[in-house]
């Protein structure tokens, strides 16, 4: 018996990283999913995004486990595609409990230096992108009359942050504000919604040369192991970066029952980053 036996989840950035790992997770615990991504590149983003082999991955991981996934590609920016993505799986799987607003980009520039195209798709994305998600998918929900759970992927950046990310951390912030609010509104229907916020995460996101740079901007080329250097600093604990399965954990608890009381909550996996 799984801890989401019956359950069925609809997963934002699910081709690789966190996205992948939250499907799998869920999966093994007996969820059905429903997953999307963009598998294409977005303009201001400086590293390689997911493609469309990644969510095949993803598919034949989940599929693996002798779970259901209905998968596609969608711009979290095209609340049409959402919609019909989230529509369409519903349709198949026959209902939706969770929804995991995950999908998300970064870019690096200096405030005043950053051109409009750069802070104009973070906030499309990491912002907008995050609302038209839920008002897509958790209509599903409501209807249903079973109640379910929302997490919102921000980021550590939402608390404590760094130079050269002021369009990231401002989505970053509006997350909070728009799950404080969503769980205030969707808790008559027994919807709980929650935001997590990560330290440094192992996935491509992250480990890439112009992330090392934006932490090593002293260097002109950095390598991983100089980044290793200035994250280990933001750790309390002895760690570089969690690994996407230590997200996936915390993800698991507010969507089971074992966190069927948290709601309205700012979840944070910073391995002592704040203390």
């Amino acid at each position: 018996m799984g801890q989401l036996d019956g359950k069925v989840a609809f997963i934002t950035g699910a081709a690789r990283g966190q996205g992948r790992s939250h499907a799998l997770t869920l999966a093994r615990e007996g969820a059905d999913i429903i997953a999307v991504d963009l598998c294409a590149q977005a303009g201001s983003v400086p590293y390689p995004m997911a493609t469309p082999d990644d969510l095949a991955e993803t598919v034949k991981e989940v599929e693996a486990l002798d779970r259901r996934i209905i998968a596609g590609q969608a711009d979290i920016r095209d609340l049409a595609a959402l919609k019909t993505a989230v529509d369409h799986g519903v349709a198949e799987l026959g209902r939706l409990d969770i929804v995991l607003a995950n999908a998300g980009i970064s870019s690096m520039a200096p405030t005043l230096e950053m051109d409009e195209a750069m802070w104009d798709e973070m906030i499309d994305i990491n912002l907008t992108g995050q609302w038209k998600t839920i008002k897509a998918a958790v209509p599903h929900i409501v209807e249903g009359g079973r109640g379910g759970s929302v997490v919102i992927t921000s980021s550590l950046a939402a608390i404590t942050t760094n130079e050269n990310i002021a369009h990231y951390t401002a989505a970053k912030h509006g997350l909070i504000g728009l799950m404080r609010v969503l769980a205030k509104e969707l808790a008559p229907h027994n919807i709980r919604v929650n935001t997590l916020h990560p330290t440094t995460v192992a996935t491509p996101m992250i480990l890439n040369e112009p992330t090392y740079k934006l932490f090593r901007p002293d260097l002109e080329n950095p390598t991983y192991d100089d980044f290793a250097v200035a994250a280990r600093t933001l750790n309390k604990l002895p760690i570089v970066a969690v690994e996407a399965q230590d997200i996936s954990n915390a993800v698991l608890y507010l969507v089971s029952d074992s966190g069927r009381y948290i709601t309205g909550i700012t979840h944070v996996i910073d391995a002592g980053g704040q203390v």
